[in-house]
């Protein structure tokens, strides 16, 4: 497995890439064929209310699947702490999700997904740049003087089940995502609701 540790606005420090890659090494055990785990640190400085503030973001790249845990923190350590801890129960969940399960089905069909409070939903897009970074584009529009930016990203649609939409959004630690619906042929978008329910949105 590859580990690559980026750094904005800060510099990383060897005792920081030794106490990563020490828990890196827990990566393989957790999920099988994992290729990459990318790990971003980016320092925000808050000095105008609380000061800095250390962001990190945790990518890994396995067969077929992209896991994904970020988390804010006084300290890069902290905040990998907490990243580190999302991470694992995702991946534990990844790798639950490729072993057999005969006698189970899931509660969760297409058909019993309900499409309402989507207007209520706060939603953050995900950085697929960073996801796909040779599959995605982005552009910003420029509004004048306007406050408002409006960020379009464009990306390979990809065909699967309700079921696996949600799947990936979990994994990936994101309140939506964007899929091809297998059963109907139409474009959706699967996200949360309140209290462990799910909806799907389809175009037509």
């Amino acid at each position: 497995m590859e580990l690559t540790i980026s750094a904005r606005n800060l510099t990383v420090s060897d005792r920081f890439r030794d106490y990563v890659s020490e828990r890196a090494e827990k990566v393989d055990h957790l999920l099988h064929k994992v290729q990459q785990l990318a790990v971003k640190v980016t320092r925000h400085d808050h000095s105008k209310t609380a000061g800095p503030e250390d962001q990190v973001e945790l990518t890994v790249f396995a067969t077929g699947q992209i896991i994904r845990a970020e988390a804010h923190a006084q300290d890069k350590f902290a905040a990998f702490d907490v990243a580190w801890g999302k991470l694992s129960e995702r991946l534990r969940r990844a790798n639950d999700r490729r072993k057999p399960h005969h006698g189970r089905h899931s509660s969760l069909g297409a058909s019993e997904l309900s499409a309402t409070e989507f207007a209520t939903l706060d939603v953050t897009p995900a950085d697929l740049s960073l996801l796909h970074p040779e599959a995605a584009a982005e552009a910003v529009a420029d509004l004048g003087e306007s406050p408002v930016v409006i960020r379009r990203k464009e990306f390979h649609a990809e065909t699967m089940s309700a079921d696996d939409a949600i799947g990936n959004m979990e994994l990936l630690g994101h309140d939506f995502y964007l899929f091809v619906d297998a059963e109907s042929g139409k474009p959706s978008v699967a996200y949360k609701r309140k209290g462990w329910n799910y909806g799907v949105i389809a175009l037509v």
